[in-house]
């Protein structure tokens, strides 16, 4: 399986050039390396040296590259979609619609990436991904955890709600009409159903797993990309992705930095001529390692009855905590986060929470 590895950063920082030198660095130690990128414009090709297609290609020994398009990877795979449809729903859709009808709706391009990643998990050593954007980046991850947690409450609204019950004659005739498809929880294959819940529980895993997939952040001296960087440091944490390091670009550390990011360790990057990649990788930590090491995300202490959720860049204003039966939401920055308490803890309520050490500490 392979390590992937992503970078989080403001515009400009220099994520795009962390990625390509990151390739490079693992590439050198003879490690079978993607760079994925979803930068469509133009610098991409002038940062490489070469052009880079919307197909794999090799540019370097033990590294290969691909431009990522969301148009080219739904066409590729829409027969395969519609096979799922028919799988999951006993009424399909999308017989009358094209691929490329359905490439504008919102989070299909994180999703169709996130797809491409999963499925080249087992023919590459190292995966370095870039997105678009760094909260991009951080949607396209949590995926999982979002889909896993619309599939729990979707399904038990239609088995459950009285309303939904009360309604289904009135809807039942417009999305028959309409969409030609019976919007019902019988309209769920349950086999395929149990089968995509554990895909997702799956794929939550290994985004949880920082051996498996970690991220660094990227950022400058300047205070807007180091007060960004926290930022991105704290949502990543929301959907549980591991952030290993600090590559600070082009500026020199300082003692305020070091307090800001700590315990992270901060890897200061020089200023280089294009293409002298060998300037930068001298400077790059052992990614893996580092992200091994780094905080856990979560800490669920059934002893003292507490769950620790590590959020820097937040405070206690920023965040909200509600409970639902078992699970925990934390919503903080752009994302939500979704907690099922272990046995020992379940059927006990929320008492109080408070910040400590950068954690947000539940007492129960």
């Amino acid at each position: 399986m392979a390590f992937i590895l992503t970078f989080l950063g403001k515009g400009g920082v220099g994520s795009t050039t962390m990625a390509i030198a990151s390739a490079h660095f693992h590439a050198n130690q003879g490690k079978k390396v993607l760079l994925a990128i979803q930068n469509t414009t133009p610098c991409l090709s002038i940062l490489l040296g070469c052009e880079v297609k919307n197909q794999v290609s090799e540019i370097a020994p033990n590294l290969q590259a691909i431009q990522l398009h969301s148009s080219k990877l739904l066409e590729d795979n829409w027969e395969e979609v519609k096979d799922l449809e028919r799988k999951y729903l006993r009424s399909p859709v999308l017989n009358s619609i094209y691929g490329s009808e359905l490439a504008l709706l919102p989070g299909m391009d994180d999703a169709l990436v996130l797809n491409y990643l999963r499925e080249q998990d087992k023919k590459y050593d190292v995966i370095i991904y870039d997105s678009n954007s760094a909260l991009n980046c951080l949607r396209m991850f949590g995926i999982p955890d979002t889909l896993s947690w619309y599939f729990r409450r979707v399904r038990n609204i239609l088995e459950n709600s009285d309303i939904v019950k009360g309604l289904s004659p009135f809807i039942q005739p417009v999305t028959s009409a309409v969409l030609n498809v019976s919007w019902s929880a019988d309209n769920f294959a349950s086999q395929p159903t149990n089968e995509a819940n554990e895909i997702l529980d799956s794929g939550k895993r290994a985004i949880n797993d920082s051996s498996r997939v970690a991220a660094f952040l990227v950022t400058n001296d300047q205070p807007s990309a180091i007060a960004t960087s926290l930022y991105h440091w704290g949502s990543a944490q929301q959907i549980g992705l591991t952030v290993g390091g600090v590559l600070l670009n082009q500026s020199t550390n300082t003692p305020e930095i070091t307090a800001q990011f700590n315990p992270l360790t901060i890897n200061e990057i020089p200023q280089t001529t294009p293409y002298n990649w060998e300037t930068i990788t001298e400077k790059l930590p052992n990614f893996q390692e580092k992200a091994i090491k780094a905080p856990k995300s979560l800490i669920i202490d059934t002893a003292n009855r507490e769950v620790k959720i590590f959020l820097p860049g937040f405070d206690k204003k920023q965040v909200k905590l509600s409970q639902s039966g078992p699970e925990i939401t934390i919503e903080a920055g752009d994302q939500r986060r979704n907690i099922f308490l272990p046995a020992p803890l379940k059927g006990q309520s929320v008492k109080g929470a408070k910040f400590q050490e950068k954690y947000l500490v539940v007492s129960l």
